[in-house]
């Protein structure tokens, strides 16, 4: 899925594919590309998750900017989202550290060791929301689930997004066992800097992966199907 999306958005870049333009059917572009249509669709919905395009039913997908700037998740913008995970998660992190209850250990201890066994993506993304929620609760105050409930759908699509296109998973799930360990030390300050530092690894990562795709100079050859 990955030389796929990468074939798409290099050649959207490029200006193949110019900006109002449709792609070609999921048909032609699955027997031109020889790839399955699920593998099609990933990269379809990545693009358009990029900001590169736009799916209407029935009608086909447009291309609707040449240049990646702030990929969506949901209702909210990568950028949007990231912010108010900084100002929300970090210091959540470290009352949660404060207020924890054993209950609340053994939740967060139990979802840890189920990420780390699991292989389907799929299933461990549903798991890191429900992960980022059990902080929220270790916190003991109500709003702040409430905040993470409200951002849940946006972090799931991000989540996903990291892991199919960045390899996110393993890396994720030591930064998640740190702020597990903070936790159980009950240091404010540990859990602050294990989450902030998550939170870093997640947007270096994005930005890895929305950095314009040109790296091979002209005389290198186009882009390998």
């Amino acid at each position: 899925m990955e030389a796929v999306l990468a074939h798409l958005r290099s050649a959207i870049e490029r200006g193949e594919y110019a900006i109002g333009d449709k792609l070609p059917s999921e048909a032609e572009l699955c027997r031109t590309l020889e790839i399955s249509r699920p593998v099609l669709r990933e990269a379809l919905r990545a693009l358009q998750t990029m900001g590169l395009t736009v799916s209407k039913t029935g009608k086909g997908t447009f291309v609707v900017a040449n240049a990646v700037e702030d990929p969506t998740f949901g209702d909210y913008a990568a950028s949007d989202l990231l912010e108010v995970r900084r100002h929300v998660e970090i210091p959540v992190a470290g009352y949660a550290a404060l207020r924890r209850t054993p209950e609340n250990l053994d939740h967060l201890a139990h979802l840890l060791d189920r990420m780390e066994r699991e292989t389907d993506t799929t299933a461990w993304v549903a798991m890191d929301t429900l992960f980022h929620l059990a902080v929220a609760e270790a916190a003991q105050n109500p709003v702040f689930r409430r905040v993470i409930e409200e951002i849940r759908d946006a972090l799931a699509r991000q989540s996903a997004f990291l892991n199919e296109l960045g390899g996110r998973r393993e890396q994720s799930n030591r930064e998640h066992r740190a702020i597990v360990e903070a936790l159980i030390d009950g240091s404010e300050l540990d859990a602050t800097d294990a989450m902030a530092h998550h939170l870093d690894r997640v947007e270096t990562t994005l930005t890895d992966i929305v950095r314009p795709a040109r790296t091979n100079s002209p005389t290198e050859g186009g882009p390998e199907a």
